[in-house]
């Protein structure tokens, strides 16, 4: 993989990120939100925010913050990509507005350990995530 990733990628979100419809909130090397407003191609059969759209949220963010905070320390051109994911979900919603929040629970130079909560309407806990990510 070039280095041509990164200018891309701090200009704005992955093709897939964009293509859910997912919005920058806040990003910095400690800390990245990221937002969806769901419309009915975001929803399950029930009419509920589909559990994939919450996790490729939460995998978009936590992929987000772990490579902002890389290009801010290595700046070695690699790129952070999630190995591991793991997700509890919590609760639902009709549509509305969902975010995720990612923060590391560990930032090392060959792994990194993030835990991103995606919240509803309201500030509600939907789901928590923890995805660990390595330089590729």
């Amino acid at each position: 993989m070039t280095s041509d990733w990164r200018e891309g990628y701090q200009a704005g979100l992955s093709p897939f990120a964009t293509f859910l419809g997912a919005r920058k909130v806040e990003v910095d090397a400690e800390h990245a939100i990221l937002e969806i407003e769901c419309g009915p191609q975001h929803t399950n059969p029930t009419g509920m925010v589909h559990g994939g759209v919450m996790v490729s949220l939460a995998d978009n963010t936590a992929t987000t913050l772990a490579n902002t905070h890389r290009m801010s320390t290595e700046n070695d051109g690699k790129f952070m990509v999630g190995i591991d994911l793991h997700t509890t979900f919590l609760a639902n919603q009709p549509g509305g507005t969902i975010r995720a929040e990612a923060r590391f629970v560990r930032a090392g130079k060959r792994v990194a350990v993030v835990r991103t909560q995606v919240t509803g309407d309201g500030g509600r806990l939907l789901a928590e995530v923890t995805t660990t990510h390595i330089p590729a």
